[in-house]
Protein backbone atom coordinates (compact mmCIF):
# COMPACT_ATOMS: atom_id res chain seq x y z
CA UNK A 1 0.00 0.00 0.00
CA UNK A 2 3.15 2.74 0.46
CA UNK A 3 5.05 0.90 -2.10
CA UNK A 4 5.18 4.10 -4.23
CA UNK A 5 6.00 6.39 -1.35
CA UNK A 6 8.34 8.77 -1.64
CA UNK A 7 11.14 7.50 1.47
CA UNK A 8 11.27 10.91 2.41
CA UNK A 9 7.27 10.98 3.04
CA UNK A 10 7.33 7.74 4.05
CA UNK A 11 10.06 8.31 7.08
CA UNK A 12 9.50 12.07 7.72
CA UNK A 13 5.88 11.76 8.21
CA UNK A 14 5.77 8.60 10.41
CA UNK A 15 7.88 9.73 12.85
CA UNK A 16 7.22 13.67 12.33
CA UNK A 17 2.51 12.92 12.67
CA UNK A 18 2.37 14.48 15.53
CA UNK A 19 4.49 17.40 15.42
CA UNK A 20 2.48 18.04 11.87
CA UNK A 21 -0.76 18.04 13.45
CA UNK A 22 0.53 20.28 15.72
CA UNK A 23 2.35 22.95 14.26
CA UNK A 24 1.30 23.23 10.46
CA UNK A 25 -0.77 26.10 9.29
CA UNK A 26 -4.81 25.80 8.63
CA UNK A 27 -6.12 27.16 6.01
CA UNK A 28 -7.59 30.77 4.50
CA UNK A 29 -11.49 31.02 5.44
CA UNK A 30 -12.20 31.84 2.11
CA UNK A 31 -11.47 28.59 0.11
CA UNK A 32 -14.77 27.39 1.97
CA UNK A 33 -16.92 29.73 -0.65
CA UNK A 34 -14.46 28.91 -3.35
CA UNK A 35 -15.30 25.27 -2.90
CA UNK A 36 -18.60 25.83 -2.74
CA UNK A 37 -19.20 28.23 -6.08
CA UNK A 38 -15.97 27.58 -8.23
CA UNK A 39 -16.63 23.43 -7.71
CA UNK A 40 -19.89 23.94 -7.06
CA UNK A 41 -19.89 21.58 -3.92
CA UNK A 42 -22.96 21.35 -0.99
CA UNK A 43 -24.31 19.83 1.79
CA UNK A 44 -24.99 16.34 -0.47
CA UNK A 45 -22.01 16.53 -2.05
CA UNK A 46 -19.76 13.22 -1.94
CA UNK A 47 -16.02 14.43 -1.45
CA UNK A 48 -12.56 12.16 -1.04
CA UNK A 49 -9.66 14.07 0.35
CA UNK A 50 -7.07 12.13 -1.06
CA UNK A 51 -3.54 12.41 0.77
CA UNK A 52 -5.35 13.76 3.92
CA UNK A 53 -2.38 13.68 6.19
CA UNK A 54 -3.47 14.37 9.83
CA UNK A 55 -6.93 15.42 8.63
CA UNK A 56 -5.80 19.76 8.43
CA UNK A 57 -8.03 20.31 5.40
CA UNK A 58 -11.27 18.41 7.14
CA UNK A 59 -12.39 21.38 9.03
CA UNK A 60 -12.89 23.21 5.63
CA UNK A 61 -14.84 20.44 4.05
CA UNK A 62 -17.27 19.93 6.97
CA UNK A 63 -18.57 23.12 6.69
CA UNK A 64 -19.92 22.14 3.48
CA UNK A 65 -21.13 18.69 3.20
CA UNK A 66 -20.57 15.61 5.79
CA UNK A 67 -20.19 12.98 3.01
CA UNK A 68 -16.28 12.87 3.24
CA UNK A 69 -13.95 9.82 2.93
CA UNK A 70 -10.47 10.56 4.17
CA UNK A 71 -7.38 9.01 2.10
CA UNK A 72 -4.09 8.62 3.23
CA UNK A 73 -1.50 6.08 3.06
CA UNK A 74 0.91 6.57 5.85
CA UNK A 75 -0.86 4.25 8.88
CA UNK A 76 1.20 7.32 11.63
CA UNK A 77 -0.41 10.36 10.06
CA UNK A 78 -4.14 8.15 9.38
CA UNK A 79 -4.13 7.59 13.21
CA UNK A 80 -3.55 11.42 13.93
CA UNK A 81 -6.67 12.44 11.57
CA UNK A 82 -8.59 9.39 13.21
CA UNK A 83 -8.27 10.44 16.78
CA UNK A 84 -8.75 14.10 15.83
CA UNK A 85 -12.07 13.35 13.73
CA UNK A 86 -13.21 9.84 15.07
CA UNK A 87 -16.54 10.85 12.92
CA UNK A 88 -15.04 10.56 9.55
CA UNK A 89 -14.61 7.78 7.22
CA UNK A 90 -11.15 6.70 6.50
CA UNK A 91 -9.26 4.43 4.32
CA UNK A 92 -5.57 3.70 4.30
CA UNK A 93 -4.82 3.41 0.88
CA UNK A 94 -2.50 4.48 -1.83
CA UNK A 95 -3.56 7.14 -4.63
CA UNK A 96 -2.61 4.85 -7.67
CA UNK A 97 -5.31 1.83 -5.86
CA UNK A 98 -8.48 3.83 -4.91
CA UNK A 99 -10.02 1.74 -3.21
CA UNK A 100 -14.03 3.78 -4.34
CA UNK A 101 -17.04 3.03 -6.41
CA UNK A 102 -16.69 4.20 -9.78
CA UNK A 103 -18.31 7.51 -10.65
CA UNK A 104 -19.45 8.38 -6.94
CA UNK A 105 -17.65 11.01 -5.98
CA UNK A 106 -17.75 14.81 -6.67
CA UNK A 107 -14.96 16.48 -6.25
CA UNK A 108 -11.32 14.81 -5.11
CA UNK A 109 -9.55 17.44 -2.90
CA UNK A 110 -5.66 17.18 -2.67
CA UNK A 111 -4.42 19.71 -0.03
CA UNK A 112 -0.66 20.13 0.48
CA UNK A 113 -0.22 16.68 -0.90
CA UNK A 114 -0.52 16.24 -4.66
CA UNK A 115 3.07 16.77 -5.59
CA UNK A 116 3.83 13.32 -3.69
CA UNK A 117 1.65 11.31 -6.36
CA UNK A 118 1.52 13.80 -9.22
CA UNK A 119 1.67 10.71 -12.06
CA UNK A 120 -0.51 9.63 -14.60
CA UNK A 121 -2.17 6.21 -12.39
CA UNK A 122 -3.12 8.72 -10.03
CA UNK A 123 -5.26 10.39 -12.18
CA UNK A 124 -6.82 7.75 -14.09
CA UNK A 125 -7.49 7.02 -10.62
CA UNK A 126 -9.17 9.87 -9.93
CA UNK A 127 -10.77 10.37 -13.14
CA UNK A 128 -12.24 6.81 -12.56
CA UNK A 129 -13.96 7.67 -9.03
CA UNK A 130 -15.28 10.85 -10.33
CA UNK A 131 -19.37 11.58 -11.49
CA UNK A 132 -19.67 13.25 -14.46
CA UNK A 133 -17.94 16.86 -14.73
CA UNK A 134 -16.52 15.86 -11.55
CA UNK A 135 -13.48 18.05 -10.06
CA UNK A 136 -10.47 17.52 -9.09
CA UNK A 137 -9.16 20.54 -6.60
CA UNK A 138 -5.13 20.70 -5.69
CA UNK A 139 -4.35 23.31 -2.83
CA UNK A 140 -0.86 24.27 -1.26
CA UNK A 141 0.27 26.43 1.58
CA UNK A 142 3.60 28.03 0.57
CA UNK A 143 5.90 30.50 2.32
CA UNK A 144 5.58 33.90 1.35
CA UNK A 145 8.86 34.85 0.38
CA UNK A 146 8.94 37.83 -0.21
CA UNK A 147 8.87 38.57 3.19
CA UNK A 148 13.26 38.91 3.64
CA UNK A 149 13.33 36.47 6.43
CA UNK A 150 11.14 33.95 4.75
CA UNK A 151 13.29 33.91 1.65
CA UNK A 152 16.38 33.68 4.35
CA UNK A 153 14.96 30.30 5.94
CA UNK A 154 13.96 29.35 2.66
CA UNK A 155 17.69 29.58 1.26
CA UNK A 156 18.73 27.68 4.07
CA UNK A 157 16.62 24.65 3.32
CA UNK A 158 16.36 24.44 -0.14
CA UNK A 159 19.98 22.12 -0.04
CA UNK A 160 18.53 19.86 2.10
CA UNK A 161 15.63 19.04 -0.10
CA UNK A 162 17.66 16.77 -3.12
CA UNK A 163 14.88 14.77 -4.95
CA UNK A 164 12.03 15.24 -2.82
CA UNK A 165 8.87 16.36 -4.62
CA UNK A 166 7.92 20.00 -3.87
CA UNK A 167 4.91 22.08 -4.99
CA UNK A 168 7.07 25.18 -5.91
CA UNK A 169 9.34 22.84 -8.10
CA UNK A 170 6.32 22.75 -10.62
CA UNK A 171 7.43 19.12 -11.63
CA UNK A 172 3.39 18.54 -10.07
CA UNK A 173 2.23 19.85 -13.68
CA UNK A 174 4.01 18.11 -15.66
CA UNK A 175 1.26 15.61 -15.54
CA UNK A 176 -1.27 17.41 -16.87
CA UNK A 177 0.53 17.66 -20.24
CA UNK A 178 0.11 14.83 -22.33
CA UNK A 179 -3.17 13.60 -20.75
CA UNK A 180 -7.01 14.18 -22.03
CA UNK A 181 -8.70 13.48 -18.38
CA UNK A 182 -8.81 17.08 -17.02
CA UNK A 183 -9.10 20.35 -17.93
CA UNK A 184 -7.60 23.62 -15.51
CA UNK A 185 -10.69 25.48 -14.94
CA UNK A 186 -9.58 27.98 -12.16
CA UNK A 187 -6.87 29.15 -10.01
CA UNK A 188 -6.65 31.56 -7.59
CA UNK A 189 -4.79 32.54 -4.43
CA UNK A 190 -5.17 33.23 -1.35
CA UNK A 191 -3.30 35.33 1.50
CA UNK A 192 -3.00 34.07 5.19
CA UNK A 193 -1.22 34.30 8.10
CA UNK A 194 0.05 31.70 10.94
CA UNK A 195 -0.02 33.48 14.28
CA UNK A 196 2.01 31.76 17.08
CA UNK A 197 5.66 31.51 18.94
CA UNK A 198 8.79 31.91 16.78
CA UNK A 199 8.92 28.13 18.34
CA UNK A 200 5.93 26.60 17.28
CA UNK A 201 5.07 28.77 14.14
CA UNK A 202 9.02 28.98 12.30
CA UNK A 203 11.28 26.50 13.45
CA UNK A 204 8.72 23.61 14.54
CA UNK A 205 6.77 23.99 11.27
CA UNK A 206 9.56 23.73 9.26
CA UNK A 207 11.15 20.59 11.46
CA UNK A 208 7.99 18.98 10.29
CA UNK A 209 8.76 19.38 6.61
CA UNK A 210 9.33 16.13 5.33
CA UNK A 211 13.04 15.59 4.30
CA UNK A 212 13.89 17.75 7.31
CA UNK A 213 11.78 15.48 9.62
CA UNK A 214 13.53 12.46 8.35
CA UNK A 215 16.98 13.60 9.60
CA UNK A 216 18.38 12.32 12.73
CA UNK A 217 17.66 14.61 15.73
CA UNK A 218 21.06 16.18 16.65
CA UNK A 219 20.86 17.36 12.62
CA UNK A 220 16.92 18.51 13.41
CA UNK A 221 18.25 20.57 17.00
CA UNK A 222 21.41 22.55 14.85
CA UNK A 223 18.58 23.43 11.83
CA UNK A 224 16.16 24.46 14.77
CA UNK A 225 19.01 26.79 16.43
CA UNK A 226 19.70 28.23 12.73
CA UNK A 227 15.74 28.64 12.23
CA UNK A 228 15.78 30.57 15.66
CA UNK A 229 18.84 32.68 14.76
CA UNK A 230 17.76 33.40 11.58
CA UNK A 231 14.37 35.20 13.12
CA UNK A 232 16.45 37.01 15.55
CA UNK A 233 18.74 38.48 13.30
CA UNK A 234 16.06 40.04 11.17
CA UNK A 235 13.29 40.48 13.41
CA UNK A 236 14.66 40.70 17.22
CA UNK A 237 12.35 37.87 17.99
CA UNK A 238 13.28 35.07 20.77
CA UNK A 239 12.12 31.62 20.47
CA UNK A 240 8.56 32.29 23.11
CA UNK A 241 8.12 35.52 21.21
CA UNK A 242 4.85 35.74 18.95
CA UNK A 243 5.53 36.19 15.09
CA UNK A 244 3.32 36.43 12.39
CA UNK A 245 4.10 33.91 9.51
CA UNK A 246 2.85 34.96 6.19
CA UNK A 247 1.37 32.22 3.63
CA UNK A 248 0.19 32.22 -0.14
CA UNK A 249 -2.89 29.80 -1.12
CA UNK A 250 -2.99 28.32 -4.11
CA UNK A 251 -6.29 26.56 -5.39
CA UNK A 252 -6.47 24.76 -8.47
CA UNK A 253 -9.46 23.33 -10.36
CA UNK A 254 -9.47 20.77 -12.80
CA UNK A 255 -12.72 19.28 -14.13
CA UNK A 256 -13.08 16.00 -15.53
CA UNK A 257 -13.07 15.54 -19.25
CA UNK A 258 -15.99 13.14 -20.09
Amino acid sequence: MTQSLHPAAQKGFSSAAELYQQVRPGYPAEIVSWLQHQLQLGANSQVIDLGSGTGKFLPYLQQITSHIIAIEPVQEMLAQLQHAFPEIQTLQASSEQLPVAAHSVDAVICAQSFHWFANLETLQQIHQVLKPSGHLALIWNQRDINVDWVKALADLIEPFEGNTPRYHSGKWKNVFEQQSLFQLENVQTFQQQHVGTVENVVSKRLLSTSFIAAMPAPEQQQLKALFEQIIFSYTGKYPQDEITFPYITYAYDFKKID
